[in-house]
């Protein structure tokens, strides 16, 4: 009796110190809910101190979200020597840089345990200068890796996409021609995985494509020319009625491809610059950008279905296959979010806003929040998270009236989206990567 006991404490002590349960990982920018986790006693306080189970130094400059899978947390990073110029917080104006560090640069793929912030190993991918500039905020390691449980894909950019095992082998590498982007700022599109195909999208200002890869080895099954320029949107599978379809965002066009990349339909009508990353919920898919200096602004939710030209006519809301737009609600850098009914909006300049997710009807009006926002915001346990470029999460009731119940601060420049797991959540700043959950 007393044997079983025992057994029976030790068993449970291994599963309380386990970091993951069965299906728990982050394998994607935003992982595989468009920000939303579902985890239990996930933390809603804490700072540089409280309720950090660990933080641990990143080497180098990157705003790639983490991904975490099978207890292992993966980043890239890119370092230089001298240093990096200081990146100022707030609007983008003033950080062109028209020409490439002559500095050597190393792309490097780290990988950190999940239980204790231990860095497993670190992957050493290219060492050069760069051949293309990029803004004082941007860095050339801020497209997120993508993962299908056994390898780790990371994209940088014109660098180059590497796979790599779980422990760090090296299994294929493939280099890209560098392409100009508008005013040199860089790049930053994740790529996305479907079954056994890989997607990147590059819309840069001389031969935008949208290339579809096989993740085994690399090799390309086939490329497609998109009439575009520099956009900074992330793909997105789209699965429904047994279907699947990869829609891209563009300043010209929002475009869904079936997978071997032929046009499904496409929409005019976005802003001059699309960064926001496209999702489905509720059985819409949810698409829209909004440049800042722009006059155009949708927001816009798409049926099933949809064949040719959807857009929308002068004066026009919605048609047969746009179940509604909102024209001016468009954020432009973070991605917005639904959580239970609502749709969040969050405005690089400090301002949120929330309508119905199945009707577009504004719940409530921009509201303002301190600081300046490039992070896309999170939910989970009935909240909302909001991350400033400050290290400030500002934690909002989720629900139909605005309400800001607290304020989380660690103090150090934040870009990159946090990741949710089990019951812990995984940010980086500037210069670490915090595994933050409540101690009791």
């Amino acid at each position: 009796m007393y044997s079983q006991f025992v057994f029976l404490v030790a068993a449970f002590a291994l599963l309380v110190a386990s970091p993951l349960f069965a299906g728990d990982s982050w394998p994607q920018f935003r992982g595989t809910e468009a920000g939303v986790g579902e985890g239990k006693n996930l933390p809603l306080k804490w700072d540089a101190k409280t309720n950090v189970a660990w933080s641990a130094d990143v080497p180098g400059r990157g705003w790639s979200s983490p991904i975490v899978i099978n207890g292992k947390i993966f980043l890239t990073s890119v370092d230089r020597k001298g240093g990096f110029e200081d990146a100022k917080k707030g609007l983008y104006f003033g950080g062109d840089r028209s020409k490439p560090s002559a500095e050597e640069h190393r792309w490097v793929v780290l990988c950190f345990d999940f239980t204790t912030g231990k860095k497993l190993w670190e992957r050493e991918v290219a060492k050069s200068n760069p051949q293309t500039p990029v803004h004082i905020k941007n860095t050339y390691a801020s497209e997120t890796q993508v993962t299908d449980g056994r390898h780790i894909y990371s994209y940088f950019g014109c660098q180059g996409l590497y796979c790599h095992d779980l422990d760090g082998k090296l299994i294929w590498s493939r280099k890209f021609d560098p392409v100009p982007t508008k005013f040199g700022w860089g790049t930053a599109a994740s790529p996305v995985l479907f079954e056994n195909k890989l997607f990147i999208v590059n819309d840069n200002e001389k031969d935008s494509y949208l290339l579809c890869l096989d993740k085994k080895d690399g090799n390309e099954l086939w490329k497609m020319s998109r009439d575009e320029k520099s956009n900074w949107a992330t793909p997105y599978i789209w699965q429904h009625d047994g279907k699947a379809e990869l829609v891209t965002s563009g300043a010209k066009r929002v475009r869904s491809y079936d997978l071997d990349g032929n046009v499904i339909w496409e929409m005019g009508g976005m802003s001059s610059l699309t960064i926001p990353t496209p999702f489905a919920k509720h059985g819409l898919l949810y698409v829209g950008s909004g440049y800042v200096l722009d006059s155009k602004k949708p927001l816009v939710a798409v049926k099933p279905g949809a064949k040719g030209d959807i857009s929308l006519k002068d004066g026009a809301t919605s048609n047969d296959f746009i179940a509604w737009s909102q024209k001016d609600a468009g954020p432009y850098n973070p991605s917005f979010l639904v959580y239970g009914d609502l749709l969040y909006v969050l405005y690089d300049r400090g301002f949120f806003a929330c309508f119905e997710a199945k009707t577009g009807k504004p719940v409530y009006e921009r509201q303002r929040l301190e600081g300046m926002f490039t992070v896309s915001p999170w939910a989970y346990d009935g909240k909302i998270f909001c991350l400033n470029e400050d290290g400030d999460t500002h934690v909002l009731e989720a629900g139909r009236e605005y309400k800001v119940i607290g304020k989380n601060k660690l103090d150090e420049m934040c870009m990159a989206t946090p990741a949710i797991v089990g019951d812990s959540l995984i940010v980086r700043t500037m210069g670490k990567l915090y595994r933050i959950r409540n101690k009791d």
